[in-house]
């Protein structure tokens, strides 16, 4: 369920991550250690502000639907 959970939050950010020609795969959720691995692809993959965008955009999102996951790490 947590798993359906996060693609769907991930299903809501996509979007503005497409507009700059990027996106984003969920690589693994580690539910019992709280933390997801994503990868970037497209522009994204290759931004200077991918860091920026996994703190401020995908892990504020998702900590805010998801209080137990504790952190997103970009793999």
């Amino acid at each position: 369920m947590s798993r359906d959970k996060l693609d769907k939050i991930l299903d809501e950010i996509r979007p503005a991550l497409e507009r700059d020609g990027g996106n984003l795969n969920l690589v693994k959720y580690d539910e019992k250690k709280g933390i997801v691995e994503v990868s970037f692809q497209g522009a994204c993959a290759h931004c200077p502000l991918a860091d920026i965008t996994l703190k401020n955009l995908i892990e504020a999102e998702i900590k805010s639907q998801m209080p137990e996951v504790k952190e997103i790490r970009a793999v």
